[in-house]
C-alpha cells in the first residue's frame, strides 16, 4: 500500500513539474510597441519615444499609414490607452479611423517643454525650466518627424494630441508652424499661460490665402478656474480659441468644438479623443 501512495505521489510531483516547465517554455512577453532612442542635437539629450504599429504593417509591403505624434507619450502617461483607441477604432467592423502609426513622446520636462516664454513672474519661479517650448517644436520639425519617415511606411497625413500644457503646446503650433500638422487634437489646453497671450497671437492660418487643409478639434471639460495669478477659467478661454480659430478667412481650415461637461481636467483625455475620431474622420473619407 505503501508503495503504491509513493508512486502516485511521484506521478503528481513529476506531471506538476512537467506543465510549470510547459508553461514556462509557452508564456511570452506582450508587446504593444516598439521603443526608439533619438539623440537630439537640438535638445541636447536623448529622447525616448513609444512607437505602435498596426496590425498587419509590413515593411516591404506598398501600404503607408498616418502617423499620429502624442505629446504626454511616456508608457505611464497617455501612450497605452490612447493606442487601444486608435486600435478599437480601426478594426475593420468599426473603421473610423484609418490604422495608423502612433509615436508617443516620453516626456522629460512637460513644463520646459511645452511653454513659451512668459512675462508673469509668479509662473518664471513656479516653473523655473519654462519657455523651452521653440526648442521643442524644432526638435519635433527637424529631428522626430524626419526619422518617422525615414525609418516607417508613412503616409502625408499627421496629426498631434495635446491635452493641458500639452494642448498649449499643440495651440503655439497649429498657431505659428500651422502645416507642421494637418489634424489637430487639442484637449483643456493651458492657455491662461502668460495671460493668455497665443489668443492675440497673429496667424498665417487665419489669413484667406492660406491654403493648406487644416482639421482642428478643441475639446475641454467642466473645468473652472486655471491654476494663475491672473483669473482664466479653462473653458471660456478654450471657447475663445475655438471662435477665433473659425473666424479664419480661409476655407481650407476646419474647427470643431467640443464641450464635456461631464468630464474634468484629469478625465477628459480619453473620452475628447474619442469624440475627435468621429469628427476629424467622417463617414465620407472611409
Amino acid at each position: 500500500m505503501k508503495k503504491i501512495i509513493i508512486l502516485i505521489l511521484l506521478f503528481t510531483v513529476t506531471i506538476g513539474n512537467a506543465q510549470v516547465k510547459k508553461q514556462k517554455e509557452t508564456s511570452k512577453p506582450f508587446v504593444l510597441g516598439t521603443i526608439e532612442e533619438i539623440n537630439s542635437k537640438i535638445l541636447s539629450e536623448k529622447r525616448i519615444v513609444n512607437i505602435y504599429l498596426p496590425e498587419g504593417y509590413n515593411q516591404n509591403d506598398t501600404i503607408k499609414y498616418p502617423v499620429t505624434y502624442l505629446l504626454d507619450g511616456s508608457a505611464d502617461e497617455d501612450f497605452i490607452h490612447v493606442v487601444g483607441l486608435f486600435q478599437f477604432n480601426s478594426f475593420s467592423w468599426i473603421n473610423r479611423v484609418p490604422k495608423s502609426i502612433v509615436v508617443g513622446i516620453a516626456n522629460i520636462d512637460r513644463k520646459r517643454d511645452f511653454t513659451y516664454q512668459t512675462t508673469i513672474e509668479e509662473d518664471k519661479k513656479r516653473y523655473i525650466t519654462c519657455g523651452k517650448s521653440a526648442n521643442f517644436i524644432s526638435f519635433i520639425e527637424t529631428e522626430l518627424q524626419p526619422f518617422i519617415e525615414k525609418k516607417y511606411k508613412t503616409n502625408n497625413s499627421k496629426t498631434i494630441i495635446g491635452q493641458s500644457l500639452g494642448g498649449l503646446l499643440a495651440t503655439e503650433i497649429v498657431l505659428k508652424k500651422p502645416t507642421l500638422f494637418n489634424k489637430y487634437i487639442i484637449i483643456s489646453p493651458s492657455l491662461w499661460w502668460n495671460n493668455g497671450s497665443l489668443l492675440n497671437e497673429e496667424s498665417e492660418i487665419y489669413q484667406e490665402n492660406f491654403k493648406d487643409k487644416i482639421d482642428i478639434y478643441i475639446g475641454v471639460g467642466k473645468e473652472g478656474l486655471t491654476p494663475s495669478k491672473i483669473p482664466h477659467v479653462m473653458e471660456v478661454d478654450a471657447n475663445l480659441l475655438a471662435e477665433k480659430l473659425k473666424s479664419t478667412k480661409s476655407k481650407n481650415v476646419k474647427v470643431s468644438f467640443d464641450y464635456l461637461p461631464q468630464e474634468d481636467h484629469a478625465t477628459i483625455t480619453h473620452q475628447a479623443i474619442f469624440n475627435a475620431m468621429r469628427i476629424l474622420y467622417p463617414e465620407t473619407e472611409k
